[in-house]
């Protein structure tokens, strides 16, 4: 039989694969139903060999929140490696300030010219347009727990910011936080959509609404 050398796939595997296939033509299906909206968080989906973590909604809003808050009137906004915070931003509009998002996964493209492809090992590679200091206040979320990650992302924040740092890592990057961008831990303990298993918190260098 000429059958014979073709590869069969298991019941069970095949069951669990015809359910994938199901869920993501609901996704899709439920996308076109509710008119989609590009900037809503899990529009697209975290790529975990990126290090992709989005925060809750609850989080993302709270953030977002604060963001609008420290950049005052007419603020400018740059979110690093916080795509999560940069859709929520994105939510809310009519008001009264601007922002963009630097991220190394190229997806984030389709949000035009806001987006700005970004790669912590080379913190200053930046466009001509991105003039230093020109950014009310900084929201970032290095990839790793590593302090060469943090050290080179807190470059591109000095870079960017007019002053105010909002940053977010884990708790055991602490010190660390404090030694490459002088800010301290504040009460807000943010949270993702899933669970990690790493204790996550925020950090600013100003009186923020966080605590």
């Amino acid at each position: 039989d000429d059958d014979d050398d073709i590869p069969q796939l298991s019941s069970h595997t095949l069951a669990a694969l015809q359910e994938f296939y199901l869920e993501q033509q609901q996704r899709e299906g439920m996308k076109t139903s509710q008119g989609f909206n590009q900037y809503s968080i899990g529009s697209i989906e975290e790529d975990w060999q990126l290090s992709q973590f989005w925060y809750s909604d609850e989080t993302a809003s709270c953030l977002a929140k604060e963001a609008v808050l420290a950049a005052g009137k007419g603020g400018r906004i740059a979110c690093v490696s916080a795509p999560s915070v940069y859709q929520k931003l994105k939510e809310q509009d009519g008001e009264d300030f601007s922002v963009c998002i630097l991220e190394y996964d190229r997806r984030f493209s389709v949000y035009g010219e806001e987006f700005i492809f970004y790669d912590y090992n080379h913190p200053l590679d930046l466009p001509e347009n991105l003039l230093p200091h020109s950014f009310d206040i900084v929201i970032a979320d290095p990839p790793y727990l590593s302090e060469e990650c943090l050290q080179k992302t807190a470059e591109t924040i000095k870079y960017l910011t007019k002053g105010k740092i909002l940053l977010c890592t884990g708790a055991v990057m602490e010190e660390q936080a404090a030694k490459h961008l002088d800010v301290k831990m504040c009460k807000f303990i943010p949270k993702h959509s899933r669970n990690l298993a790493n204790e996550f918190r925020c950090y600013v260098n100003y009186a923020s609404g966080l605590d």
